[in-house]
């Protein structure tokens, strides 16, 4: 196995998405990662979520028999769309499990529209 157990592995990261009440939540699997190799961006209303996992470093004298846990850089991106509001998307990492709260627009929000009653008649069309 050797040095090919050492190779670095580009991968997707498993993502669930759930929507709570006003916001949507997604959640992504990063195992073994550091927060601070994480790096989350929104450029046009696409998420892109970027994380690094650091190959195991084996001491002298040490060979990897089984190597089946990928490391390297992993990437996902997601289209939000115009209904969420990107400027307040909050991100939190627990357990290796990122999970991001992104509300839902204020102006996209189901809002009720009340109706006047006038009891004088109004022509519409002339």
């Amino acid at each position: 196995m050797g040095e090919s157990s050492r190779r670095v592995t580009s991968v997707g990261i498993p993502m669930d998405a759930y929507r709570k009440e006003d916001q949507f939540l997604l959640q992504f699997d990063v195992p073994g990662v550091d927060s601070e190799s994480i790096e989350l961006t929104v450029d046009n209303n696409t998420l892109t979520v970027k994380a690094e996992r650091q190959a195991p470093v084996l001491a002298e004298g040490i060979e990897a028999l089984v190597a089946e846990r990928p490391h390297g850089v992993f990437t996902r991106q997601i289209l939000l769309g115009d209904n969420l509001d990107t400027s307040k998307i909050d991100a939190q990492f627990s357990d290796g499990v990122l999970t991001l709260a992104i509300p839902v627009a204020e102006e996209a929000r189901p809002r009720r529209i009340d109706i006047r009653h006038d009891s004088s008649k109004t022509e519409i069309l002339a």
